[in-house]
């Protein structure tokens, strides 16, 4: 397979650590706007021959289509904020390759009612295309990293193995990370974070369909496998919601993470200031983005991997009825950073996510996963993703009560 890999933040640069290990893998081509940054990711790949380098501009849809067409590439690999996902989806489409990314277009919120109702929902502009890829033969896999992605496989697997009838399907993500040295420094990308913690979350149910919450809602209390314990989680707007209902039959479907109280407080601060404001403002006679600006006054959370401690949880909560009786599981994987470190250089919460693209890459270069379309990763068999998980490093587990 040939990548064209869009974007080499910390997941990009997971990826990569992670495809290099595999021979099937013949090129995967660093595309980011920081050409430095690309070229730091290729020193430390190690690999110049199979991971070339390009500078591009995400935002431009012919520049991803120069660079797929002169790199003759499989699958177009978008690694960068959904917010140029639009244009790197499209492209995919233009050159008649095959698209995957690991968050979906953005959503807007109703106008009136924001939270009671959905506006324009995650994916909505994916799947809206959805035909026109099918008629062209070509594959859309949208939301294949860990929460979307991973978490999805196992509510299909729940559904095709586990249970005879399930009630609800829930995802929980909790962590027992510590970062020394920063008061404040979120592990994974601050824009997409502001951007799920403060959209109203979605949640699906039997004959209501998708509705929309205030932020933070119905707060619960999640025992996390492996020693994190106890931790708060509430509802976020998360993909998964959006696309298990399409595949996998429930009567409800909710995403859950636990934020903790400081990291709720600061995003209402910077949610109260405007800070969170994605749209570019003057300043004194210069066009930014507010958000772009607390992006760029936090650490680069690639950076941050020889600084932080603990494990990370990400997980598919299902309960339901089994030849008769109630029943609850809870599928799900344990990335310990000091472990990711060790082994590909990158901290836990990038390596948990970027693994799951590799094994989709994986599935379909083998012929094991095929399909036209839109589709999410419930869509297909979840048996081959499962028993690949522990040969790449991340082995799932299973709760049961």
């Amino acid at each position: 397979m040939k990548v064209l890999l869009v974007g080499t933040g910390g997941v990009g640069e997971a990826i990569a650590m992670i495809a290099r290990e595999h021979p099937w893998v013949k090129k995967v081509v660093l595309c980011d706007y920081n050409l430095k940054r690309a070229k730091a990711v290729q020193k430390h790949v190690g690999d110049k021959k199979r991971f070339p380098v390009e500078k591009i501009d995400a935002s431009q849809r012919k520049q991803v289509e120069d660079l797929a067409k002169k790199h003759e590439v499989d699958l177009i690999m978008n690694a960068v904020d959904p917010v140029y996902n639009e244009p790197i989806f499209d492209a995919a489409f233009n050159v008649g390759v095959n698209y995957m990314d690991m968050a979906m277009t953005l959503s807007k919120p109703h106008p009136e009612k924001p939270f009671e109702q959905c506006g324009v929902k995650l994916g909505d502009y994916q799947f809206e295309r959805a035909r026109e890829w099918e008629k062209k033969g070509l594959l859309a896999l949208v939301g294949l990293g860990v929460e979307p992605g991973m978490a999805d496989v196992f509510a299909r697997y729940a559904q095709d193995y586990l249970f005879d009838e399930i009630e609800e399907i829930g995802i929980r993500d909790g962590a027992n990370i510590e970062i020394e040295g920063y008061e404040f420094a979120p592990n994974f990308s601050i824009w997409t974070t502001i951007e799920e913690c403060l959209n109203p979350p979605v949640i699906w149910e039997e004959g209501k369909g998708w509705f929309t919450t205030p932020p933070f809602s119905e707060p619960e209390v999640f025992e996390f496998p492996e020693g994190i314990g106890k931790i708060e989680v509430v509802n976020v707007e998360h993909e998964e919601v959006l696309l298990v209902p399409r595949w996998v039959k429930t009567k409800r479907v909710t995403f859950k993470y636990g934020l903790g109280d400081q990291f709720i407080n600061v995003l209402k601060t910077l949610h109260m200031l405007g800070l969170d404001n994605k749209e570019k403002i003057n300043v004194k006679g210069v066009k930014v983005a507010p958000r772009d600006v607390v992006a760029a006054c936090l650490p680069d959370p690639a950076t941050l991997g020889d600084k932080m401690k603990g494990k990370t949880c990400a997980g598919t909560w299902v309960r339901g009825i089994k030849d008769g009786k109630k029943k609850e599981v809870y599928i799900y994987q344990v990335a310990d950073n000091e472990e990711c470190m060790r082994r590909w250089g990158c901290q836990a919460v990038v390596a948990q996510t970027a693994f799951n693209a590799v094994i989709g890459w994986d599935l379909l270069t083998h012929g094991i996963w095929k399909g036209k379309g839109v589709l999410g990763p419930e869509a297909f068999d979840p048996i081959p993703f499962m028993e690949r998980m522990k040969h790449y490093g991340f082995p799932y587990g299973i709760r049961e009560s």
